[in-house]
Parts: C-alpha cells; sequence; structure tokens
C-alpha cells in the first residue's frame, strides 16, 4: 500500500533527527507491505530565538530547569542513541541553538521540487547543525546545504533572500498546532495515525504494520 508521512520537526531538534533515522529503518524492514512518501513539515520549539543564538545548555538550564550534570548527561545519551540510528551528533559545551524559520522556508521550497529532495536538504541542515556545529544563523551555511543536497545554491540562496515562503511556513506551523501537535517529532501516517516521539524502528515498524494490515 501507498502510505503517506508527515514527519513534524524541527532542525533544531536532536531527537528528530534519531526518530527521522529510526523511521527510515522501519520502513525498510517493511518494505514489503508499504512504499511511502515522507514529507517534512514544519515546528520551530523556539520562534523568538534571538538571531545570534543562545548556548545550548544555557538554554535547556532556563526552559527546562536541568542542572549541569543532567544536561551533560542528557547530552551523551543522545550522542549514543544518535550512534545507534546511524547518525553522528557532536554537541558539546559551547554548541549553540538556532532561530530555525530559514531552514523551514528553505525546507518548504526544496519540497516543492521534491519529497527526495526535501529530505536530502533536511539530512544535510541536520548535518551541518549537529554534526558540523556550523553557524545556522549564516545565510551561506544554509546554502551550503542546499548546495550539499543537490540543490541549486544560488536559486536558494535568492530565496533566503527574498523572504519567500515565510506565509506558507506560518500557516503550516499553525495548522499543526491547532492539530494539538505541541512536540517533535510528531509523525502522521495517512492523515490519521499519529506516533509521538523518537520511537525505536522495532515500534514505527508495528505501527506501519497494522496500518498495512487495516487496509488489506
Amino acid at each position: 500500500m501507498r502510505l503517506r508521512i508527515d514527519f513534524v520537526s524541527d532542525v533544531m531538534c536532536p531527537w528528530c533527527v534519531v526518530g527521522l533515522k529510526s523511521l527510515e529503518t522501519a520502513l525498510a524492514d517493511a518494505a514489503d507491505v508499504v512504499t511511502s512518501e515522507l514529507h517534512f513539515q514544519p515546528f520551530e520549539l523556539n520562534p523568538g530565538m534571538a538571531p545570534e543564538g543562545e548556548n545550548t545548555a544555557e538554554h535547556i538550564a532556563r526552559k527546562y530547569g536541568s542542572d549541569q550534570a543532567r544536561t551533560a548527561a542528557s547530552r551523551g545519551a543522545l550522542r549514543q542513541a544518535a550512534e545507534a540510528a546511524g547518525f553522528t551528533i557532536n554537541s558539546g559545551p559551547d554548541s549553540r541553538i538556532w532561530n530555525s524559520f530559514d531552514c523551514h522556508r528553505l525546507l518548504h521550497w526544496a519540497g516543492l521540487a521534491s519529497p527526495a529532495a526535501q529530505r536530502a536538504l533536511k539530512l544535510a541542515l541536520f548535518t551541518a547543525h549537529f554534526t558540523q556545529g556550523a553557524l545556522m544563523n549564516e545565510s551561506e551555511t544554509l546554502v551550503a546545504a542546499a548546495a550539499a543536497a543537490g540543490l541549486d545554491g544560488g536559486a536558494a540562496r535568492e530565496v533566503l533572500a527574498s523572504g519567500r515562503y515565510a506565509e506558507e511556513v506560518r500557516s503550516a506551523q499553525a495548522q499543526w498546532r491547532a492539530a494539538d501537535i505541541n512536540a517533535v517529532p510528531a509523525i502522521v501516517f495517512n492523515g490519521q495515525y499519529l506516533v509521538l516521539g523518537a520511537q525505536p524502528p522495532e515500534t514505527f515498524e508495528a505501527v506501519i504494520r497494522k496500518i498495512a494490515a487495516k487496509a488489506a
């Protein structure tokens, strides 16, 4: 069966990349029952984040009340989970979190080309942020990610400079929040079935197989 998947997430969310990798493993394992089309939907965890960003540890302490020891432990657990999923997170005490609105505008643009182009850009942005520790508030970082994803860097630069797709991104975010999506990753299958969080591959696979069985 054909399965549409809306993956609601933020480029700044490390568990979103873990969840994506886990989902893709599940889709490969369930390829005997489904073919999928993956669409990335925007969600800003921190829409009011200043352009200069914020130290990640300080941000977590301020937002969630986490102390340094707990933050360090969580960082270690996250790195291990990402490594197990096949992705490298090089976070540290100097890591920063950024405003992701321009990332979402660029992802919307890539999605107009194809789901494959959007996925490639999503992974390139995750890599720039979490693996390379790039300055995500600089347009050229995002342009480089677009080029790495096989997209036209010049066209990406034009999108970023123009402010294009801002309303589309805001509208999509409002739509998902109206659907009671308040945390990410949130994965919606065929517009009906919701799975929250970076679940292990076997959990995603079980959901996928249940959906396929119901459709049979």
